[in-house]
């Protein structure tokens, strides 16, 4: 694959298939059974969220930490639900009965396993960011392609109606001229992760499986389960967590790809002496032609813009559309235009992406899938290059035929080295 024919305006393409009408009911209803590879979090609510589509049967699980998967498949044999259980995701994708594989693994090998999936005839539900690197991500796009398979991102904010009506409203050119885009997310939430010696391997897990590709390390609490996205070998922090969910919205409502430059400036500042890498507190700027996109990310406080813990913002010269996951809302400028009071979301996100993306795998279709996976690869491309700015600490220039930026280091955060006997894969 040519890096300069990889994702042309593919933020178009995107916000097409956002808008495409899906239907609900009326499919065929043939069995689909699906394959979770990483049941803590948010794979153990896609499987949830899925197995509520008609027609849909779990039979496979696998996880690296065989307590949890213990659990799962426990808590799914209550339900009359039995399922083959594995320890190493290749013995899974061997599997004659499954259809489908969610990959909801740590960031760092969302690349491997997808490519996997899909070159073994699996359609595949993969969380978000799709890739730890720029280069997985174009990877990942090629092997969709080449394996012609179903991927859906789960970028589910895409599937929730109030979404694609705000876009509508920016869309329709009533805000003006829109000069400013801003996207945040303040995580009130996140506390201080204190530094913690390193440990042995609690007994169950395998733990050379979890690093993978990642450099070898001894154990250590803090950076395993949920933690891993704060820490630069398996993850991108806030900026790829939360980022590729709010500014995904800000480029499809801009109708735009790629920037002509990316700034950032951040640190610790919340928590300095905690064993968190990423920075707690983050602003990035992305410049385009005639308006600028805005990042912030901020922990321990969750009074953010507008006084929103998350959202968007588009701010034209009549008002500003303000949105995020509870609904959205027009504040004027003064004589310029209209109010609109606030629009409450009326539905749940993920279980009607699930649905979309069930719909689109019996159809053996990508047309009309909600988060395909070159949108999830240009959002997770996006986020990744505020992380490259803030770790360069330059203002970098993005050439988008070339696929890279001006500077030589930066375009050495392109790629993520892989260790331990694993190597980037080929398509």
């Amino acid at each position: 694959m040519k890096r300069k024919e990889f994702i042309r305006n593919t933020s178009l393409l995107a916000a097409s298939a956002l808008f495409a009408q899906t239907k609900v009911f009326g499919f065929q209803a043939d069995t689909v059974r699906v394959g979770l590879i990483g049941t803590n979090g948010m794979g153990w609510s896609n499987l949830n969220a899925i197995l509520k589509v008609p027609g849909v049967q779990c039979t496979a699980l696998c996880d690296v930490d065989e307590n949890v998967l213990k659990n799962r498949a426990e808590e799914l044999k209550k339900r009359n639900v039995d399922v083959k259980t594995y320890i190493d995701y290749k013995d899974l994708l061997k599997a004659n009965d499954v259809d489908v594989v969610i990959v909801a693994t740590p960031d760092h090998w969302h690349c491997m396993q997808m490519v996997d999936a899909v070159a073994a005839g699996k359609d595949v539900y993969v969380e978000k960011p799709i890739g730890n690197s720029i280069r997985e991500c174009e990877i990942m796009v090629a092997a969709a392609k080449k394996y012609k398979r179903v991927v859906q991102v789960g970028q589910w904010q895409r599937s929730q109606q109030h979404f694609r009506d705000a876009m509508d409203f920016v869309h329709s050119g009533k805000l003006g001229k829109i000069r400013l885009v801003k996207a945040w997310a303040y995580q009130g939430w996140m506390k201080s992760i204190p530094v913690q010696a390193d440990a042995n391997v609690p007994t169950g897990v395998h733990y050379d499986k979890w690093l993978g590709p990642a450099p070898k390390r001894a154990f250590n609490p803090n950076r395993f389960h949920f933690n891993f996205r704060w820490y630069w070998d398996y993850a991108g922090g806030l900026m790829t967590d939360w980022g590729v969910h709010m500014l995904d919205y800000a480029l499809i409502g801009m109708k735009v790809s790629d920037p002509v430059s990316v700034m950032a400036a951040g640190g610790k500042f919340a928590y300095p002496d905690d064993a968190a890498e990423t920075p707690d507190s983050l602003t990035t700027v992305y410049e385009f032609d005639g308006f600028n996109v805005q990042w912030e990310q901020a922990t321990g406080i969750d009074l953010g813009p507008y006084q929103k813990t998350h959202g968007v913002a588009f701010i034209g010269n009549n008002g500003t559309l303000v949105v995020n996951r509870e609904g959205w809302e027009v504040i004027p400028e003064k004589g310029r235009m209209d109010a609109v009071s606030f629009q409450r979301s009326q539905d749940n996100g993920l279980d009607k992406h699930m649905v979309n993306f069930v719909e689109a795998v019996r159809k053996k279709s990508v047309e009309g899938l909600h988060a395909p996976i070159e949108a999830g690869a240009h959002i997770a491309i996006f986020s990744q290059m505020g992380n490259i700015a803030y770790r360069s600490k330059k203002k970098l220039f993005w050439d988008k035929q070339k696929r890279s930026f001006n500077d030589k280091d930066a375009d050495g955060y392109l790629v993520k080295v892989y260790h331990n006997g694993y190597n980037l894969p080929k398509v």
